[in-house]
């Protein structure tokens, strides 16, 4: 219905809905798949203007589906895009001047277009919260997909009302954090907004009471929810120096809000000296658990030098890992989706899409159709060698499994020539770099044979060793590898020594 509703604002001339739909077409989301139709229509969007056409133009000339592929035509389009404010379009170029991809490896660029991107995502997540999308590997052959439904607000609350008034120290904190921020249970920004909702209604009052009654207990939920109590006067009277005592103890606890809201308090000198080593120190316990404003803030500290010594390289990473939590990673479900209902061609364009924004997972999910699927989208022939690029754009990224496939492709001439040597180098970078067991029985196989390198028995026994102690899973192939190798080593010392009797014979 939704769709119907749109063709006819299209009809009508809503640019909005006639993108919505050129994308549809694109990717056989919604509408059936027609890549021509869907070229056709990005074209005169384009030429009106339209930023999201351009970017969708830019990833067909990329990859050349639905036109010859183009790289300089590619560019064009994507910093069209990304001057017309398309961030999707900031991504790709961020990802591309990082990367060295069809053009100069270029870190300050990279910098500049993966910044505009994350301030979007940081105040996006600072007012709604962030985008929790599962992300599944086709690698793993993943099979389930946990439930991405939601709780309704009000059965949360009772739910949490039922148990809290049994003393349970987990529900008070989230009956305290629901009744801050008015039911939605989400922390926004530095402070917390007040909202209300028809399911909870917004009191800083009753909000206090839950979140003094887990902190009496050492909940870290509450000792932070405290902490912001004082810290923005919600409730109760400003004092910082309560609030960095709350803050203080939910973040030796762990507690990675906590960690956070300490970080800011060092960083903007609320109540205490400010301290940029000590925010930097508190920003990164919190982005090692995965919080988007802290790695946000680390961003900004590396890439102005702020009580850090600047890195670009370091910035640029964290804006990229915030920018892939923006509300575009959606379409990783979409595409999943797609794949499960056996669409391949829709998933293998939606993932690729992703790859071009520089998601490792998406490059690798790309790899794995081309190689295993074959898309009606490209040629046969094609497949090996398009898969090749992926996998070695998700192995530069430090996926293990995609270097090992780099090996593979070497060792069997997999979209490439049989290159014994090269396919060694990829093995020996997985199992050093990544501790692949698989990586390493692949090099110790080659060393056993003096494939793209010298043949060496101890070496290959060493690798297989190593095999075996890094994965329970190696233990039988290994054990059977140094059974054969033991045997070589056997028939070797016998014609050794065979060698030394006949030289001895002789000398006789």
């Amino acid at each position: 219905v939704s769709y119907k509703l749109l063709i006819k604002a299209a009809d009508m001339g809503s640019t909005k809905a006639m993108e919505r739909i050129a994308y549809a077409l694109l990717f056989g989301d919604q509408l059936p798949q027609n890549v021509t139709a869907a070229k056709d229509l990005f074209e005169a969007l384009a030429e009106n203007g339209s930023h999201k056409a351009q970017t969708a133009l830019g990833f067909m000339y990329a990859t050349g589906i639905g036109v010859d592929p183009n790289q300089p035509k590619a560019l064009v389009y994507y910093t069209f895009a990304a001057l017309g404010g398309n961030l999707v379009a900031d991504m790709i170029l961020g990802y591309r001047y990082l990367s060295g991809i069809n053009l100069p490896q270029h870190c300050e660029a990279a910098l500049v277009h993966y910044r505009t991107a994350a301030e979007y995502v940081a105040n996006d997540i600072a007012l709604n919260g962030g985008v929790l999308t599962e992300k599944v590997r086709l690698t793993e052959r993943a099979e389930n997909l946990s439930s991405n439904g939601e709780i309704m607000e009000l059965d949360l609350y009772q739910y949490f009302q039922l148990i809290a008034e049994k003393g349970d120290v987990q529900s008070q904190a989230g009956l305290g954090q629901l009744h801050l921020t008015g039911g939605k249970g989400i922390e926004k920004d530095y402070e917390m907004y007040s909202e209300g909702s028809e399911a909870v209604p917004q009191n800083n009052e009753t909000a206090l009471q839950y979140f003094k009654m887990a902190a009496d207990r050492g909940n870290p939920i509450g000792l932070t929810g405290l902490g912001l109590a004082h810290l923005y006067g919600k409730g109760l009277p400003v004092d910082y120096e309560e609030a960095l005592k709350n803050f203080k103890k939910a973040a030796d606890k762990g507690w990675v809000d906590g960690q956070f809201q300490l970080g800011v308090m060092y960083y903007s000198g609320f109540g205490v000296k400010r301290d940029y080593k000590m925010a930097n120190k508190y920003f990164q316990h919190a982005s090692q658990n995965g919080h988007a404003l802290a790695l946000y803030n680390l961003a900004q500290m590396y890439s102005s030098g702020t009580g850090v010594v600047r890195s670009c390289v370091t910035a640029t990473e964290l804006f990229k890992n915030v920018c892939e939590r923006g509300q575009w990673t959606e379409r990783i479900l979409s595409a999943y989706f797609a794949y499960k209902e056996n669409n391949i061609d829709s998933a293998f364009l939606q993932y690729m899409f992703l790859a071009e924004q520089g998601y490792e997972m998406a490059q690798s999910n790309t790899a794995y159709l081309l190689e295993y699927e074959q898309p009606t989208l490209v040629a046969k022939t094609d497949c090996y060698p398009m898969a090749l690029i992926y996998w070695n754009r998700a192995a530069v990224q430090g996926y293990s499994y995609a270097r090992i496939k780099l090996g593979d492709y070497h060792y069997y001439g997999y979209g490439t020539l049989v290159d014994y040597e090269t396919a060694a180098i990829h093995y020996r970078l997985a199992a050093e770099q990544q501790h692949s067991a698989q990586a390493m029985f692949n090099l110790a196989y080659m060393y056993e044979h003096g494939l793209g390198t010298e043949q060496d028995l101890h070496l290959a026994k060493r690798f297989y060793d190593l095999a075996a102690e890094t994965s329970t899973d190696a233990y039988i192939p290994v054990f059977f590898a140094l059974c054969k190798l033991g045997t070589i080593n056997i028939i070797n010392s016998i014609q050794s020594a065979n060698v030394s009797k006949i030289r001895m014979y002789k000398d006789l």
